[in-house]
Parts: structure tokens; sequence; C-alpha cells
């Protein structure tokens, strides 16, 4: 699938800067959006009940506003090592990240990493091809993916009791830009990327509305952007 215009990161984030700046961010001022909030209401009612799982004594949010060579994911898997080392199970701790604004990417699925081109679009790098990703890099991660080999994926993080959520707001405003770049129906492409947000992954309303509920809920805020 072929953009119509430059795919690069830098036209692609100047397009959504100018939008931004006009006051017309993608989708709002469009019918169709009120349609696709109704939709999705259902889903964005149950992030609440979401944080009830937070757990244990230690708890933390990462902000992930940015890729930042997969530090979102990094500093999550640190804060499970490191109380491990001094003797706090996991069933004692919580580590949240929040994906947003342009690190969406790292909740969805191959499929749609693959179809959007969103290596292209982000800046990501597969380190195993030295080409634009067209997986995502850090929900299974291959060797090389992370640094050391010993850091954990999304996935594995899961399986300890980390939790993840994706920003609704971002998934809209960047679906939307890319359905116009492709000439595709901005609303088609909004319920594809979040058919294709991975298991376990919460879609919450906006990012900084999660980081607020985590705070909330006694969670220790740490930015993890770049």
């Amino acid at each position: 699938m072929k953009p119509k215009t430059s795919n690069s990161r830098r036209n692609f984030l100047g397009a959504l800067a100018l939008s931004t700046a006009a006051g017309s961010l993608t989708g709002f001022t469009h019918p169709a959006s009120v349609n696709l909030m109704d939709s999705n209401k259902e889903s964005l009612h149950e992030a609440d009940k979401w944080f009830e799982g937070i757990k244990g004594s230690h708890r933390v949010v990462y902000d992930g506003s940015t890729p930042h060579d997969g530090f979102p994911i990094i500093w999550n898997w640190a804060f499970y090592m490191t109380n491990n080392e001094t003797g706090i199970p996991d069933s004692d701790m919580t580590a949240m990240t929040v994906l947003r604004h342009s690190a969406i990417p790292f909740a969805m699925e191959d499929r749609l990493w693959e179809k959007y081109k969103f290596g292209e679009i982000f800046s990501l790098t597969d380190k195993s091809t030295n080409a634009p990703a067209i997986r995502n890099l850090y929900y299974e991660p291959k060797d090389g993916d992370f640094p050391m080999p010993i850091i954990q994926g999304i996935k594995q993080l899961q399986d300890r009791g980390a939790m993840f959520c994706v920003c609704n707001l971002a998934l809209k405003v960047y679906s939307g830009v890319v359905a116009k770049n492709i000439g595709l129906n901005p609303e088609e492409v909004n319920k594809d990327w979040l058919s294709g947000v991975l298991p376990g992954i919460q879609v919450v309303p906006s990012g900084v509305w999660a980081l607020s509920r985590a705070q909330k809920a006694g969670c220790g805020y740490i930015f993890a952007g770049g």
C-alpha cells in the first residue's frame, strides 16, 4: 500500500502538527467521528474497571509518549527485575506503561505494522534487517531488538502482572492522518487499528487520562519518552 504523499516521519508528523495548529484534529469536526466515539464507548467505559487490576505495595506508571528505542517497555521490565533483586515478588508490585502519541504502534499487531508501514511512518528500524520495521519489535522481541537479551517484551511482562494501555485519542488522530495520506476512509482505518490492538492491552480514552487514573491508584509517575 503506497501513500499518495511521502510517508516519511517528517511529513507525517508535520501534517499532524498542522492539523493540530489549525484546531482541526482529524475527525473532531467530521460527523463520522461522533459515530466512531459512540461505537467504542463500551470499551472505553471498561477502562476504569481495568485500573482495578493494579496491585501490590509497589506501583509505577511509565509515560510512553515516544518509541524512545523501546524504553517505555525496558523501564517496565527494569522495575520488576530490580524489585525482585531487593526481595519484592511480582505479586506485590505493578508496573504500567501508557502507550500514547507516537508510541502507539507498540500496542498493535504485526499485520498493521506491515499493512500501514509503521516502521516508515514512525521511524522505527528493525535491527535484524536495517530496514523500516514491518513487525512489532517489542511485543515478542527477537534477539537483538533490545540492547540486552534478558529484557522481556510486552507479552512476557503481561504474564508477570505488568499492565499496558494505549491512547484512543492518538489512535483516532494518527489513523485519520494515515487514511488521508493513502486515500482511505478514516473511519475504516480507525476500526482496523482498533481491531488490531494486542491481547491484554487496554484501549483508554487518552494517554493523559490513563496517567491521571494510575496516579490516583497510587502509581508513581515516570516519564519514559525521548
